[in-house]
């Protein structure tokens, strides 16, 4: 049995969490394979609504196994408050929840250090979400790091100590202003916490559960184009958000790949900086920040809000090998009279439909209208039976990217999917 891998494909906040939630219970394994407590993968059920940061999106289906990854990297204080909330709700975590003994920790000056530095950028801020991640996985590469493998070693206080001397060194050429004695007190409870939960060779699990024909889906966070290596560089994430990070993220080859679904919006958004093609600026915009409720579920900052670009579609299903397509949010957008999608690029008057490496160039987007369907979605669960115009639309889309799409979700909670009947 190979590993399918759920990725997004565009700036992150695709809506990954809902449709791995949705789907979960297919899967014997849903493993997070790269980012860290700066996602915020939302799932709606009936009763409730609930953010997962660190823990992977398969967590309330009772019979699926979570691993997070070696690729992922964990602060202790944001899993054990993440770990306590999902109690509440009911589940055990102790025997469905397990940690790699590879992923790194985010200590507190990590955390400091972000916040130091994106403060000395000014106007040129990246749009950190000032979690430490980015430290924490130039501390990785750096040869540095702590993992949570460590924390049951005699020598884990001295480790600690020579890492958190190493960012005061740091800290010092930002003359920036803190104090971690709080947060330090509540990240060492935190660590005394999680040693109560299972560190394992994760690498050795998820290949002897593919061996044993188990199901398994890769689970990524944020999205293609915040990839470090493909991505709208600098304004990116630190980690390979791309379908090859599930390889090096949880120690299985690139032949054990199976399904690769790539999940994106019927329009794009973005939070932070960083070019953006098809942004508006207008009061269509405002529609789609409002109707889509486009806030950050880590963060709260209001998204960026454009039209639906496949340029960058496209170049993410290159990247990715995407061999089948989920479209989600599509009721944000039932009341448009019209409907625009970006097929090229105008760049000094030149139409391109190729991915630029520089995105800061005056770019103008190439145009198709769509007759909207202003209809509602809600009640309709057969794909036959949704609007003419919307058939229209995905089948466009379809056209233009050469990969089925699968499944569209016209709505936030678990039943509000559709599977398309022709696949």
């Amino acid at each position: 049995m190979k590993v399918d891998v759920l990725l997004g494909l565009q700036w992150g906040d695709e809506g990954k969490g809902k449709i791995v939630d949705t789907v979960a219970a297919k899967y014997d394994i849903v493993a997070r394979f790269q980012g860290g407590p700066n996602a915020g993968h939302t799932i709606e059920q009936e009763n409730f609504k609930h953010v997962l940061h660190t823990i992977p999106s398969g967590i309330f289906n009772k019979n699926t196994l979570n691993i997070i990854g070696n690729g992922v990297i964990i602060d202790p204080v944001i899993l054990k408050n993440e770990i306590l909330a999902v109690n509440k709700l009911g589940v055990d975590l102790s025997e469905t929840l397990l940690l790699s003994k590879r992923a790194h920790l985010i200590l507190p000056t990590h955390r400091i250090i972000d916040q130091a530095s994106e403060a000395s950028k000014g106007s040129n801020k990246i749009g950190s979400t000032l979690k430490g991640i980015g430290p924490t996985y130039m501390d990785k590469t750096g040869r540095n790091g702590l993992k949570i493998g460590d924390i049951s070693s005699n020598s884990f206080l001295d480790k600690y100590n020579n890492l958190v001397r190493k960012h005061k060194q740091i800290l010092e050429q930002y003359n920036f202003t803190y104090d971690i004695t709080q947060y330090e007190e509540e990240w060492f409870k935190s660590i005394e916490f999680l040693k109560s939960y299972k560190q394992v060779d994760a690498e050795y699990i998820i290949n002897e559960a593919i061996n044993n024909n188990k199901t398994i889906l890769a689970e990524g966070a944020q999205g293609t184009l915040l990839d470090i290596d493909f991505g709208t560089y600098p304004f990116v994430t630190s980690s390979n958000t791309v379908c090859a990070g599930a390889c090096t993220g949880l120690g299985i080859a690139p032949n054990k790949i199976g399904k690769v679904i790539g999940i994106f919006k019927a329009y794009c958004t973005r939070v932070g900086s960083g070019p953006f093609p098809t942004e508006l600026f207008d009061k269509t915009g405002e529609l789609l920040q409002k109707y889509g409720n486009e806030f950050g579920s880590t963060t709260g900052r209001a998204r960026r809000c454009g039209w639906l670009d496949l340029v960058a579609l496209k170049y993410s299903i290159m990247i990715n090998g995407v061999t089948e397509l989920i479209m989600t949010k599509i009721d944000v957008i039932n009341t448009f009279d019209s409907i625009k999608i970006a097929t090229g690029y105008n760049i000094e008057n030149e139409i391109t439909d190729l991915f630029p490496y520089d995105l800061n160039r005056d770019i103008k987007p190439v145009y198709q209208e769509f007759e909207g369907w202003n209809k509602s979605l809600e009640k309709i669960s057969d794909f036959n039976k949704l609007p003419e115009n919307l058939i229209k639309y995905i089948k466009f889309i379809e056209k233009e990217v050469n990969v089925p799409i699968t499944l569209i979700s016209v709505g936030t909670k678990r039943d509000q999917t559709i599977k398309i009947s022709n696949y």
